[in-house]
């Protein structure tokens, strides 16, 4: 299943609480829940504008339906062709 890195502008995301965070968190879960097990939400990166965003989802259209139902922008939806990490170097 394909992977995707989706670029969330979110001016002052750096400096959301806790607990928006899990209420954003939640929303996100609710509507994967719904849209069933072949799009997952892996894991999430906050920077100070925007929140970078590391999905399995059988295409880009997932992707943007997800943040779509969610209320989330998704201002740029990429597919990871490759990973690589230090051990690419050896």
């Amino acid at each position: 299943m394909p992977k995707y890195l989706i670029e969330r502008e979110i001016p002052g995301a750096g400096q959301l609480t806790p607990a928006q965070l899990q209420g954003i968190s939640q929303t996100s879960c609710g509507v994967l829940s719904k849209m069933g097990p072949q799009i997952q939400w892996l894991q999430s990166y906050v920077t100070g504008d925007k929140i970078y965003c590391v999905y399995i989802a059988p295409n880009e259209a997932a992707v943007r339906e997800h943040a779509s139902k969610g209320g989330f922008p998704a201002n740029r939806v990429s597919q990871v062709t490759t990973m690589i990490d230090p051990t690419t170097a050896e």
